[in-house]
């Protein structure tokens, strides 16, 4: 299992990790402020995390 898990991060680049860092750091920020803006803010980072999931998991194009 963690030969696999090694497999796809080594697949992604780093910037996927990056944005998938950043979009829980904004998650939290989110959570912190509370209320409706803090909603959307989690939203947004929630959004950030998905999309930085989905940079580290897709095949790299080698030309």
């Amino acid at each position: 299992m963690k030969m696999a898990i090694e497999q796809v991060l080594h697949k992604g680049s780093r910037s996927g990790m990056a944005v998938a860092g950043m979009g829980l750091v904004v998650t939290g920020i989110g959570k912190a402020i509370g209320g409706t803006v803090g909603a959307g803010i989690i939203g947004f980072g929630l959004a950030q995390v998905a999309l930085g999931v989905a940079d580290m998991i897709r095949p790299l194009i080698q030309e």
